[in-house]
């Protein structure tokens, strides 16, 4: 079992890290956004550099090395989204009323480009790994999209724990695209996906004969885990935003106040809204 160690402590070690670190990146000054922006830019060409260059190799160091590339390529999805410079054609809270499919579209308006950013992302790195035998970048951008994805779905059908105090003071108007409810219909369905996948690739970690599989499987094993554990905290009665709390300064309460104009206010009077006739 000590083979399985040092890659499942490397994944919730570097998980958590990032996570953190993209929370409290945006938590600074909106002025502070473009340098973020640039750097973390830096870091996935980096990434997709990294992924190519490894993508031929089958060692444990090239399994760990092409994780940390995939995860950098979805630290940037994430800090161009969170950040405001990726987002999608709508910007406004939800109106008050709107309900059924006529919501549904406007929550993809909210985020439409980058959900193309992230198809076109994942399509180049199907390119740089085509016919290779080292996927394990490719497949940890793949699970983290699944993680996201499918807790936005949640967020968006209802779930007790919204988790809204993360979101930037740019972004809070999502708030109003959510539900708080005890539970959605496709709750149950992505956390049975989530497991059956989990136990799968777990099933493969323990039968593997190399390192290059016990470290790969095992890191892909653990991140389906988290996802798992993500659905859960959704519904679970815990405060697991406590893990990131060094991350979320008071700046995602406060950030830009010199900044702000009177559309806060109308977001926070469309939140509130929302709020009254219990969509959140």
């Amino acid at each position: 079992m000590s083979a399985y160690a040092p890659p499942i402590a490397a994944t919730l070690l570097m998980w958590w890290a990032s996570t953190g670190a993209i929370l409290y990146l945006d938590g600074l000054s909106r002025r502070t956004f473009a340098w973020s922006m640039a750097g973390s830019t830096g870091l996935f060409l980096l990434a997709l550099w990294g992924m190519s260059a490894t993508s031929g190799e089958t060692s444990a160091a090239s399994a760990y090395c092409a994780f940390a590339c995939g995860l950098m390529a979805w630290a940037w999805q994430l800090v161009s989204y969170y950040m405001g410079f990726i987002t999608g054609p709508n910007h406004a809270p939800c109106p008050p009323g709107l309900a059924g499919f006529g919501r549904f579209i406007a929550a993809i308006g909210t985020s439409l480009y980058h959900e193309i950013a992230i198809i076109v992302c994942a399509a180049a790195l199907i390119a740089l790994t085509w016919g290779q035998p080292n996927l394990i970048g490719l497949w940890t951008f793949l699970v983290l999209w699944w993680m996201h994805s499918s807790a936005k779905l949640n967020l968006f059908f209802g779930a007790p724990n919204l988790s809204e105090e993360l979101l930037p003071e740019h972004l809070r108007y999502l708030v109003t695209y959510m539900r708080r409810r005890p539970m959605n219909l496709f709750f149950p369905v992505s956390v049975t996906v989530s497991t059956i996948v989990t136990v799968l690739i777990a099933q493969k970690a323990f039968v593997a004969t190399t390192p290059f599989e016990i470290v790969g499987y095992t890191i892909l094993a653990t991140l389906m885990t988290l996802a798992v554990a993500e659905h859960w905290f959704l519904v679970a009665p815990l405060h697991a935003n406590a893990l990131w709390s060094w991350g979320v300064k008071d700046g995602h309460a406060s950030n830009d106040a010199e900044e702000r104009d009177d559309s806060d206010s109308l977001r926070v009077a469309a939140i509130e809204a929302a709020r009254a006739a219990g969509r959140i």
